[in-house]
């Protein structure tokens, strides 16, 4: 048995694998990563059973890996840790599946027994998987394809051997991607069609995990008409279909990724079940609060455009509409909260809370905080701390 601690503090990392009693819970080797971008590589290779993870990192944080885990139904127990007791962090963890929620600083006794609760809540998800008809390592192995399906569509090296098996023999695959709606619930949706797919002999569905609300449909050339009207008759929920050039070869993937992606930018999709019941101050609503919650990452309008189901153009001109400031600056007014945070409760460095926030240069940063509050950061960890000292005395 593998557990994995990711954090992007080596002292803490040192200190739960010096804490754990791995041996007496029977994992055999600790795995460690410096934030989710690391973790997913190693979790995709190693497939750890016990994974410990901190919230707020660099490159990509703990949100955005238990929101990747759990589109990919990673069969794994999660122990999410946190410096920050914050609600938002606590509903998202267990919305995702965690199995529990700690607080640092990490305390032996509460560690182990937390461990001890995950492993055994594996152990008996395990028994559970064994008497199943799929199993764990069908489960694995769907990981696994849909990893080789997001190296393809990323322009990543893949191996096309494993999709190839889970594919139907054919001359010719239509590529199609499938896009769900974001707060929408589609992993039974794409399971039933990926089932359909296989049984009928016309192909096979792959989730995307880079991107959870897209689908990758490879089906035998010409057959993707039937396809399409079985998901019309068979979903209750809204989706989009955007189709890419016929493919001869799997090594083709990623042009025709890219080609279908493209067709999607400039809107050129057929929607499914159009999204009539959900009014567009609730659509609204959902995209505040997805920003709120993936502020640290990379956002664009085209990425909201995609997940929420309206067009770019509308977007912008809401948001503004509705928050009183466009998209980047509510954005960057986020972060910059976020820093003070960070600033005046921590004795983090600037340049780790930077790259936390999704920023690559400090110095830019540091005249963008400046810029907005009035000082430097450091002046305004030194106000923070001479007021604190004022208020005690």
């Amino acid at each position: 048995m593998k557990a994995l601690i990711v954090d992007d503090e080596s002292n803490v990392r040192k200190i739960i694998r010096f804490l754990g009693q791995w041996e007496k819970h029977g994992i055999t080797e600790v795995l460690e990563a410096k934030n989710g971008a690391e973790a997913k590589v190693l979790i995709e290779r190693e497939c750890p059973e016990i994974i410990m993870t901190d919230v707020k990192m660099p490159r990509s944080n703990g949100i955005d890996l238990i929101e990747w885990l759990d589109a990919n139904a990673y069969p794994g127990k999660v122990i999410m840790i946190s410096g920050f007791d914050d609600y938002t962090f606590m509903r998202t963890a267990f919305k995702h599946g965690c199995f529990d929620y700690l607080m640092k600083p990490i305390e032996e006794d509460m560690l182990n027994e937390t461990l001890e609760g995950a492993i055994q809540a594996w152990e008996q998800g395990e028994e559970e998987r064994r008497n199943s008809e799929s199993g764990f390592y069908d489960e694995v192995k769907t990981f696994r394809l849909n990893r080789e399906i997001t190296s393809a569509s990323k322009g990543e090296p893949f191996d096309s051997t494993p999709i190839a098996l889970s594919l139907p023999r054919a001359d010719a695959f239509d590529l199609t991607l499938m896009y769900f709606y974001q707060s929408h619930h589609w992993g039974p949706y794409l399971q039933l069609l990926a089932d359909e797919l296989v049984t009928q002999e016309r192909g096979n569905a792959y989730a995307l995990q880079n991107e959870p609300n897209v689908c990758v449909i490879l089906s035998s050339q010409g057959q993707f008409f039937k396809v399409e009207e079985w998901i019309t008759q068979q979903f209750d929920i809204p989706v989009r279909l955007v189709s890419g050039p016929e493919i001869e070869s799997l090594e083709e993937l990623p042009q025709a990724f890219q080609a279908a992606q493209q067709a999607m930018a400039e809107q050129k999709f057929r929607a499914i079940h159009r999204l009539a019941d959900l009014d567009d101050a609730r659509r609204m609503h959902d995209i505040v609060a997805f920003v709120d919650e993936h502020y640290m990452e990379e956002l664009s309008l085209d990425k909201l455009s995609n997940r929420f189901f309206l067009s770019r153009e509308h977007i912008s001109r809401r948001f503004k509409q509705e928050m009183g400031m466009t998209l980047s600056c509510y954005v960057m007014q986020l972060r910059i909260n976020q820093a003070k945070q960070w600033l005046s409760e921590t004795d983090e460095k600037m340049y780790s809370i930077a790259l936390k926030l999704g920023y690559q240069d400090e110095n830019y940063f540091s005249r963008l905080f400046k810029k907005n509050v009035g000082m430097t950061p450091l002046e305004y960890r030194n106000e923070e701390a001479n007021r604190k000292l004022k208020n005690v005395q």
